[in-house]
């Protein structure tokens, strides 16, 4: 479920006419004092992140002054929630509540329909007054029962004039919840006041997964549950995601204690269970992984590479450690390629242990470790019959070796023939759209180089008269098959002969000449020539 801050969800509420706070998002302290002295009077400071328990972690704050809400946001400011820092703080007026109610929209799986879940006792501890929680039905179409909410208003000990002020609120967060098509919206505590008001104090409202594309005005970047906002690595992974639906492609980063920044760790993952597993392994040996990503359902290998990549922006991981179930039902080959295009084109030199158990694993821990061979730091392949304990002990021996050395992230290397104007290229997609490219150096090409080239290049390229690659099918039919090529690519360097590159700039991660040179090709400054070389 992709989460809202407090202050997006209040937006909301607000524009569904129901009453909210008069307050302010702040940055910085003194943005903060700023929105003090705007809403005057007593103000409360609330961190906005995604957890709960706010208060008890120190997260909430009261001020009666401007410059008492500056020293609050500074030191909610300086909070990490986890490993992430606390950006931002909201700044509402401190309302005097008399009644507190806790309002919440689900969705009942069993009756496969929405609940409203109603307590005329709200406020922090619901969760331990299961009791005094009533269970108001709803229907999809016509909403919420509005008889039976106005039957314990009239049951409850609030003033009788608030009951329809009441009754119209909680309509509204009814309507609401299904306009948005929240998962889950909850209003806790709605008040109340002193001064006749009924007031949105606190909400958390998720949005379902599958219904985000139809509210892109809701702004969210990753459609899924994360307990943090979303980082610019997670929202690099998610687009490529998106784009390339070959296989499936998780990726988010995890808070790494204080203590343990030196043992920090990559972990690449392939099939959810054994991806557990073996991060319990790497755990137990003594390491913190630094995200979680998996792989799995047969991914391509321009996925794999893409995962690669973005696992390796991550400074000071010590290791990259890949295992998964150990049974999966993909050709490992293909992360073969793909792991070994993203290790060589950034010269990993810390090492890397990949577990490639699943179908094709011989070939596939020749692939990885024979293409490897030359990198400064060792690539271990293993197999379905290796545990992971096994595996993560021989990832901490080469750990050792290295010297626990920090990574830093870098350019990939691209060979000096891309976009040089002698070398071929025609374009691919990548991540579902024209933004890679492939390229090979002709003038290196021999009869023999080229019988290579086209062995591996599973179908796409031929021999033309004058002994030179070529393609062998359209350039519409070729834009597809990155995979391929990523593996004619490996093989080439295998055989000593490199002479085939894979353009695949990443957005977010690399440069923008080299999404130039993609562009270039897409434009068709520079193709393969059909009709053969003079």
């Amino acid at each position: 479920m992709a989460r809202l801050h407090e202050h997006h969800g209040k937006s909301l509420l607000a524009r569904a006419g129901v009453a909210i706070p008069k307050g302010h998002v702040a940055r910085t302290p003194a943005e903060a004092a700023h929105a003090a002295r705007d809403i005057g009077g007593r103000v409360v400071l609330k961190i906005q992140a995604w957890t709960t328990g706010r208060a008890a972690m120190g997260g909430v704050a009261f001020a009666d002054t401007p410059d008492a809400a500056e020293a609050a946001a500074r030191k909610l400011l300086g909070m990490k929630v986890g490993a992430f820092p606390v950006e931002q703080v909201l700044v509402e007026e401190a309302v005097k509540i008399r009644d507190e109610l806790f309002v919440s929209i689900t969705i009942d799986d069993a009756a496969r329909a929405p609940v409203m879940l109603l307590s005329l006792e709200g406020g922090s501890g619901i969760e331990e007054r299961g009791a005094d929680v009533h269970r108001l039905p709803m229907d999809v179409r016509a909403g919420l029962d509005s008889a039976a909410l106005r039957r314990l208003l009239a049951e409850s000990k609030i003033d009788k004039s608030m009951h329809e002020k009441l009754a119209d609120a909680i309509e509204r967060i009814a309507k609401l919840a299904k306009q948005v098509e929240a998962r889950s919206l909850e209003v806790n505590p709605l008040v109340t006041t002193e001064d006749g008001r009924v007031i949105a104090a606190d909400c958390r409202i998720a949005i379902d997964d599958y219904a985000v594309f139809r509210h892109p005005d809701l702004g969210i970047d990753i459609a899924r549950e994360l307990d943090h906002p979303p980082t610019d690595l997670e929202r690099t992974a998610y687009r490529i995601e998106q784009a390339d639906h070959r296989g499936t492609f998780y990726f988010a980063q995890l808070p790494v204690p204080d203590d343990a920044h030196d043992r920090a760790v990559g972990f690449h993952g392939a099939g959810g269970g054994g991806s557990m597993m073996s991060m319990d392994a790497v755990g137990r040996a003594g390491f913190a992984p630094a995200n979680f990503t998996d792989t799995s359902g047969n991914p391509s290998a321009a996925k794999v590479y893409a995962a690669a990549r973005i696992i390796l922006a991550q400074p000071g991981i010590v290791g990259y450690f890949g295992s998964g179930s150990g049974v999966a039902s993909q050709e490992q080959y293909h992360s073969a390629y793909g792991l070994a295009k993203a290790f060589l084109e950034l010269g990993l030199d810390i090492p890397a242990v990949v577990r490639l158990g699943g179908n094709s694993e011989d070939r596939a821990v020749e692939i990885l470790e024979d293409a490897c061979r030359g990198l400064k730091a060792s690539v271990k392949g293993f197999k379905k019959d290796d545990p992971p304990e096994k595996c993560a002990e021989a990832f901490a021996q080469l750990v050792k070796q290295n010297g626990a050395k920090a990574w830093k992230p870098r350019e990939r290397r691209v060979p000096a023939f891309v976009g040089d104007t002698d070398a071929d290229s025609f374009a691919i997609r990548f991540g579902g759209d024209w933004g890679g490219s492939v390229w090979i150096d002709v003038e290196r090409c021999t009869p023999e180089i080229t019988d290579l080239v086209v062995k591996h290049s599973g179908g796409v390229l031929k021999k033309d008269e004058q002994g030179f690659p070529t393609l062998a099918i359209s350039k519409e039919e070729a834009a597809s098959r990155d995979s391929e090529m990523i593996a004619c690519e490996i093989e080439c360097i295998r055989a000593g002969h490199p002479v085939v590159f894979v353009d695949l700039p990443i957005t977010g991660l690399d440069s923008e000449a080299s999404h130039g040179i993609a562009a270039a090709i897409e434009g068709g400054a520079a193709t393969v020539n059909p009709e053969g070389h003079g």
